[in-house]
């Protein structure tokens, strides 16, 4: 999943791998994450959701932001540049728009695993967005027709909301009123 590196590299040099590479990287504390290309399930299940977010958002504080789009993590009290690209947030902070990032924390992230990336999503990522305090984090496993959902409890630690396969009805606890049927889901 990284590039092989023998030193972490700087901001600046990864700003400069960015340019010259048509890869999706993130950057982790000086560690460059390469994340593979979709397949054509996973955007089909991406424009899906990023849709149905989409409309259920109209009018609301809320936007969702797709892939490729950069979050900067941010929390004051953690050091370190973290930036990631999930395939799906949804933000309310405004502030934090800037012309092609966002920096600070998302309220909803939600990743769609590959067959390459299922532990750096379901082990990596969920702790570091439990760490930064994303509230929600939903990981779509389009192998198993599987959607698992964590929210942050009072003390900041994930706790499993749901985990459904094949069929049923996901919804968000961030997000009143936003449910997401897994037939409809998976049948793309």
């Amino acid at each position: 999943m990284s590039l092989p590196q023998k030193n972490s590299i700087t901001l600046d040099e990864y700003y400069k791998l960015r340019e010259e590479s048509d890869s999706l990287l993130e950057y982790i504390d000086g560690v460059v994450f390469m994340t593979p290309s979709p397949s054509t399930e996973h955007q089909r299940i991406s424009m899906y959701l990023s849709a149905r977010l989409y409309n259920f958002l109209e009018g609301k504080e809320c936007e969702v932001f797709h892939a490729p789009f950069d979050v900067e993590l941010y929390n004051e009290n953690i050091d370190g540049k973290k930036i990631v690209i999930p395939d799906l947030s949804v933000i309310s902070d405004k502030n934090g728009l800037l012309e092609n990032r966002f920096v600070g924390v998302p309220n909803l992230i939600i990743e769609i695993l590959s067959p390459s990336n299922q532990s750096h999503d379901l082990v990596f990522k969920l702790n570091l967005y439990m760490q930064y305090g994303v509230k929600e984090y939903w990981i779509v496993n389009p192998m198993l027709n599987a959607v698992m959902v964590y929210a942050l409890n009072n003390e900041g630690q994930y706790q499993q909301m749901e985990t459904l396969k094949d069929k049923g009805v996901i919804e968000s606890e961030v997000l009143q009123g936003f449910k997401i049927s897994l037939e409809e889901l998976f049948s793309r």
